[in-house]
Protein backbone atom coordinates (compact mmCIF):
# COMPACT_ATOMS: atom_id res chain seq x y z
CA UNK A 1 0.00 0.00 0.00
CA UNK A 2 1.22 3.33 -0.76
CA UNK A 3 1.70 5.69 1.47
CA UNK A 4 0.21 8.11 -0.56
CA UNK A 5 -3.02 6.48 -1.04
CA UNK A 6 -5.69 7.84 -2.27
CA UNK A 7 -9.73 7.77 -0.57
CA UNK A 8 -12.94 7.71 -2.63
CA UNK A 9 -14.08 10.34 -3.85
CA UNK A 10 -14.48 13.45 -1.71
CA UNK A 11 -13.00 11.66 1.29
CA UNK A 12 -9.57 12.21 -0.25
CA UNK A 13 -10.25 15.75 0.63
CA UNK A 14 -10.04 14.97 4.51
CA UNK A 15 -7.69 12.53 4.20
CA UNK A 16 -5.45 15.38 2.28
CA UNK A 17 -6.37 17.79 4.87
CA UNK A 18 -5.11 15.28 8.07
CA UNK A 19 -1.73 14.96 5.81
CA UNK A 20 -1.40 18.69 5.57
CA UNK A 21 1.26 17.98 8.59
CA UNK A 22 3.68 15.38 7.81
CA UNK A 23 4.76 14.56 11.42
CA UNK A 24 7.54 12.08 10.52
CA UNK A 25 9.51 14.36 8.37
CA UNK A 26 8.02 17.35 10.22
CA UNK A 27 6.64 19.44 7.27
CA UNK A 28 3.82 22.15 7.35
CA UNK A 29 1.90 22.80 4.69
CA UNK A 30 -0.41 24.98 6.33
CA UNK A 31 2.32 27.23 7.55
CA UNK A 32 1.02 30.31 6.73
CA UNK A 33 -2.32 32.05 6.47
CA UNK A 34 -2.26 32.47 2.69
CA UNK A 35 -1.06 28.87 2.63
CA UNK A 36 -4.26 27.77 3.96
CA UNK A 37 -6.55 29.92 1.83
CA UNK A 38 -4.38 28.37 -1.06
CA UNK A 39 -5.18 24.73 0.14
CA UNK A 40 -8.94 25.43 0.63
CA UNK A 41 -8.94 27.03 -2.97
CA UNK A 42 -7.01 24.13 -4.53
CA UNK A 43 -9.22 21.32 -3.11
CA UNK A 44 -12.46 23.86 -3.86
CA UNK A 45 -13.63 24.04 -0.70
CA UNK A 46 -13.96 27.88 -0.91
CA UNK A 47 -16.09 28.86 -4.02
CA UNK A 48 -14.26 31.98 -4.42
CA UNK A 49 -10.57 33.31 -3.04
CA UNK A 50 -11.01 33.71 0.76
CA UNK A 51 -8.77 35.47 2.42
CA UNK A 52 -7.21 34.00 5.75
CA UNK A 53 -6.49 35.04 9.24
CA UNK A 54 -3.80 33.74 11.71
CA UNK A 55 -6.75 33.00 13.70
CA UNK A 56 -8.18 30.36 10.86
CA UNK A 57 -4.76 29.12 10.57
CA UNK A 58 -4.95 28.31 14.27
CA UNK A 59 -8.36 27.08 13.82
CA UNK A 60 -7.83 24.76 10.80
CA UNK A 61 -4.74 23.18 12.55
CA UNK A 62 -6.76 22.25 15.68
CA UNK A 63 -9.45 21.07 13.20
CA UNK A 64 -6.92 18.68 11.43
CA UNK A 65 -5.22 17.41 14.40
CA UNK A 66 -8.91 16.58 16.09
CA UNK A 67 -9.46 14.68 12.60
CA UNK A 68 -6.19 12.88 13.46
CA UNK A 69 -6.97 12.19 17.23
CA UNK A 70 -10.68 10.47 16.01
CA UNK A 71 -9.20 8.16 13.18
CA UNK A 72 -6.27 7.47 15.71
CA UNK A 73 -9.34 7.02 18.49
CA UNK A 74 -11.39 4.66 15.95
CA UNK A 75 -7.87 2.31 15.33
CA UNK A 76 -7.68 1.98 19.25
CA UNK A 77 -10.89 1.74 20.78
CA UNK A 78 -10.03 4.98 22.76
CA UNK A 79 -12.34 7.93 23.35
CA UNK A 80 -11.93 11.43 21.82
CA UNK A 81 -13.83 13.94 23.79
CA UNK A 82 -10.70 16.59 23.03
CA UNK A 83 -11.02 16.15 19.55
CA UNK A 84 -15.14 15.58 19.57
CA UNK A 85 -15.38 19.27 21.34
CA UNK A 86 -13.26 20.72 19.01
CA UNK A 87 -15.23 19.56 16.00
CA UNK A 88 -18.07 20.53 17.86
CA UNK A 89 -17.00 23.92 17.84
CA UNK A 90 -15.90 24.37 14.30
CA UNK A 91 -19.14 22.36 12.72
CA UNK A 92 -21.11 25.39 15.13
CA UNK A 93 -18.74 28.40 13.51
CA UNK A 94 -19.63 26.47 9.92
CA UNK A 95 -23.44 26.83 11.11
CA UNK A 96 -23.45 22.96 9.39
CA UNK A 97 -27.66 22.69 8.56
CA UNK A 98 -29.57 19.98 7.13
CA UNK A 99 -30.90 20.71 4.18
CA UNK A 100 -33.17 18.96 1.80
CA UNK A 101 -32.76 18.95 -1.85
CA UNK A 102 -35.81 18.38 -4.24
CA UNK A 103 -35.58 14.77 -4.05
CA UNK A 104 -35.94 14.85 -0.19
CA UNK A 105 -32.80 13.92 0.37
CA UNK A 106 -30.94 15.77 3.30
CA UNK A 107 -27.37 17.22 2.86
CA UNK A 108 -25.30 18.44 5.79
CA UNK A 109 -24.33 22.14 4.16
CA UNK A 110 -22.37 24.76 5.90
CA UNK A 111 -24.16 28.01 6.22
CA UNK A 112 -21.38 30.00 6.74
CA UNK A 113 -18.12 31.27 3.95
CA UNK A 114 -14.72 31.37 4.17
CA UNK A 115 -12.84 29.50 6.17
CA UNK A 116 -15.41 28.64 9.28
CA UNK A 117 -17.46 26.90 6.16
CA UNK A 118 -14.94 25.70 4.27
CA UNK A 119 -13.59 23.46 7.35
CA UNK A 120 -17.85 22.86 7.62
CA UNK A 121 -17.88 21.11 4.26
CA UNK A 122 -14.94 18.73 5.34
CA UNK A 123 -16.76 18.03 8.44
CA UNK A 124 -20.08 17.39 6.48
CA UNK A 125 -17.62 14.87 4.38
CA UNK A 126 -17.10 13.45 7.29
CA UNK A 127 -20.78 12.76 8.24
CA UNK A 128 -21.85 11.52 5.04
CA UNK A 129 -18.74 8.93 4.72
CA UNK A 130 -19.55 7.56 8.09
CA UNK A 131 -23.13 7.12 7.10
CA UNK A 132 -21.74 5.23 3.94
CA UNK A 133 -19.24 3.40 5.96
CA UNK A 134 -16.18 4.16 3.86
CA UNK A 135 -14.89 6.73 7.18
CA UNK A 136 -14.35 2.95 8.97
CA UNK A 137 -11.67 2.28 6.24
CA UNK A 138 -9.76 5.86 6.60
CA UNK A 139 -6.94 4.90 9.23
CA UNK A 140 -4.32 7.11 10.75
CA UNK A 141 -0.96 4.36 10.71
CA UNK A 142 -0.33 3.17 13.96
CA UNK A 143 3.75 4.29 14.03
CA UNK A 144 3.39 6.86 16.59
CA UNK A 145 6.17 8.80 14.86
CA UNK A 146 4.19 8.64 11.20
CA UNK A 147 0.41 8.96 11.67
CA UNK A 148 0.00 9.56 8.72
CA UNK A 149 -3.91 9.27 7.01
CA UNK A 150 -4.36 6.60 4.81
CA UNK A 151 -7.69 4.55 3.15
CA UNK A 152 -7.11 1.24 3.78
CA UNK A 153 -8.16 -0.46 0.34
CA UNK A 154 -6.88 -4.50 1.48
CA UNK A 155 -9.88 -7.00 1.50
CA UNK A 156 -10.31 -7.74 5.40
CA UNK A 157 -10.09 -3.64 6.21
CA UNK A 158 -7.44 -4.71 8.50
CA UNK A 159 -4.38 -2.32 7.50
CA UNK A 160 -2.42 -0.96 10.77
CA UNK A 161 0.50 1.26 8.53
CA UNK A 162 0.03 3.42 5.80
CA UNK A 163 2.73 1.55 3.95
CA UNK A 164 4.01 -1.72 4.50
CA UNK A 165 7.03 -1.17 3.21
CA UNK A 166 8.16 1.91 5.42
CA UNK A 167 6.10 1.97 8.71
CA UNK A 168 5.49 -1.69 8.59
CA UNK A 169 8.74 -3.44 8.47
CA UNK A 170 10.04 -0.83 10.83
CA UNK A 171 7.42 -1.77 13.12
CA UNK A 172 7.96 -5.17 12.96
CA UNK A 173 12.01 -5.05 13.24
CA UNK A 174 11.48 -2.73 16.21
CA UNK A 175 9.05 -5.47 18.20
CA UNK A 176 11.77 -7.91 16.72
CA UNK A 177 14.70 -6.27 18.82
CA UNK A 178 12.25 -5.90 21.73
CA UNK A 179 11.68 -9.24 22.47
CA UNK A 180 15.20 -10.93 21.44
CA UNK A 181 17.10 -7.28 23.67
CA UNK A 182 16.94 -9.90 26.29
CA UNK A 183 18.67 -12.70 24.98
CA UNK A 184 21.87 -11.45 23.71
Amino acid sequence: MSKRQQAPGELEDVRAFVNTRDLERGQEDLASASALADWLAAHELVAAPVRATNEDLRTAREVREALRALLEAKAHGAPAADAAATLDAAARRARLELRFDADGRGHLTAGAGGVAGALGRLLAIVDRAMATGTWDHLKACGRESCRWAFYDSTKNHSGVWCSMETCGNRAKASAYRTRHAGQA
